[in-house]
């Protein structure tokens, strides 16, 4: 579904919330209040503003009495070829997001990827792929990373292991053009960046992804993931562990400056082994 349509037929959808929530004689803050979500957070369903996650859609067909309408129209709009079932609500919250901070562990995180570094992390898990597919996956990508480039940019703080950039991914060369692309981003402050050292040894979070993101009106949420799975979290109690733990692997960190040069001294690497060969 073009992004043109996909927006349409989420104003369809809170256009009939609003029809229905007012027909039942609910005010937003009462909704709100019946489905665990803000009376500010209705609002935003119903502007076509946020994306309500699945959970909350049925939620709403329970306390409405509308029979799994919203539902049934949450699936059918967040069935996106561009990502994974798990993940397309995460890409609708980005871009939502005031501050994001995520910790990677072997992968640049895809908000950070340049086009050769996805094509090839697509084509590794799927090697019989047919080019459309794979070009679907890389502009999905690299259209998900424009939000760093808009003037309402979010706050962005990753924190990568090392693993993640010394794994030479489309050889030697496209490797440094990858490193040398998050580089310019910190250089041009879209972007913050730590890296955590092999030295370090043992961390928290130890071999798993992490994403944070917070809202302007909205509870701050977690995102894990998994093979083939992915945990989108936003019990209070959760979120707050799950911000005790950036916060361990922040401090574990170089400082951006080391972490810089880190980076562009293993592009410097990855320059001379493409040169050699």
């Amino acid at each position: 579904m073009a992004n043109g349509s996909r927006q349409a037929a989420w104003e369809f959808f809170g256009a009939e919330l609003k029809r229905r929530r007012e027909d039942t004689g609910f005010t937003q803050v009462e909704l709100g209040s019946r489905v665990f979500v803000s009376g500010a957070y209705i609002g935003q369903f119903e502007q076509a503003i946020r994306k309500p996650q699945l959970d909350v859609a049925h939620r709403i067909d329970e306390v409405l009495q509308t029979g799994g309408f919203f539902e049934r129209m949450c699936r059918k709009l967040i069935n996106d070829r561009r990502y994974a079932d798990y993940f397309a609500p995460v890409a609708e919250l980005e871009a939502l997001a005031k501050e994001i901070c995520e910790f990677a562990p072997t992968v640049v995180p895809g908000l950070l990827q340049t086009a050769e570094y996805a094509r090839e992390v697509t084509l590794a898990s799927n090697p019989l792929a047919t080019d459309e597919y794979v070009e679907e996956k890389v502009r999905a990508r690299i259209d998900r990373a424009q939000i760093l480039k808009d003037a309402t940019r979010p706050v962005y703080w990753a924190i990568l292991h090392e693993t993640a950039l010394r794994i030479s991914v489309g050889g030697p060369a496209a490797m440094a053009r990858q490193l040398d692309h998050i580089a310019t981003m910190v250089r041009e402050r879209k972007t913050l960046v730590q890296v955590l050292p092999y030295a370090t040894g043992a961390y928290a979070q130890m071999g798993k992804p992490l994403k944070l993101m917070e809202f302007e009106d909205a509870p701050p949420t977690a995102y894990t993931e998994a093979v083939y799975s992915g945990n989108l979290l936003d019990d209070p109690a959760v979120v707050k562990r799950a911000q005790a733990t950036y916060d361990l692997l922040r401090a574990a960190a170089l400082s951006p400056e080391a972490s810089l040069a880190l980076i562009e001294s293993a592009a410097e690497d990855f320059r001379r082994c493409a040169s050699t060969t």
